[in-house]
């Protein structure tokens, strides 16, 4: 298939609401899928008993594929999750020792973290005793209703 057909294709694919096109021609076969507009287009064109070869067509007015993030192993134990949308904060004040730390040992009921939600400072209790084996968020970060912050182990 001739760059000049591929081309045409691609820009059929985005100017229209198919999410999806797949061309065989002879032996040449071509999957064109539309992707979210943080991706580019991706062609794959497929040549009998050899490997796909994959080829990333620039759209005009679109950001680039993001790398996909390193698998990170997170230890067993109790997630306890944000309960509100804020600004997480370690520690009673700037300058304070932080309420929790690694390895620290905490009891049900006892605090964990601040989150400031519209200018009020709310404070996180341990819903778990145990052993803070994990510290998910880093101080002053935005957090999301249900992210995870901390494990007890």
């Amino acid at each position: 298939m001739d760059l000049r057909k591929l081309k045409t294709l691609i820009d059929l694919v985005a100017e229209s609401d198919i999410e999806e096109l797949e061309v065989t021609e002879g032996e040449s076969k071509v999957r064109i899928v539309k992707s979210s507009a943080s991706q580019q287009n991706q062609v794959v064109m497929m040549q009998p008993q050899q490997h796909p070869a994959q080829y990333q067509v620039a759209a005009p007015a679109q950001a680039p594929v993001a790398a996909a993030a390193p698998v990170e192993v997170v230890p067993e134990g109790h997630i306890v999750k944000s309960p509100m949308v804020g600004t997480f904060y370690r520690s009673s004040a700037p300058g304070s020792p932080a309420f929790v730390e690694i390895g620290s040992e905490i009891k049900e009921g006892g605090t964990l973290c601040i989150i400031e939600a519209m200018k009020l400072l709310n404070e996180i209790e341990a819903d778990v005793s145990g052993v803070v084996k994990k510290i998910l968020v880093e101080n002053g970060q935005p957090v999301e209703f249900g992210q995870p912050l901390f494990i007890i182990g």
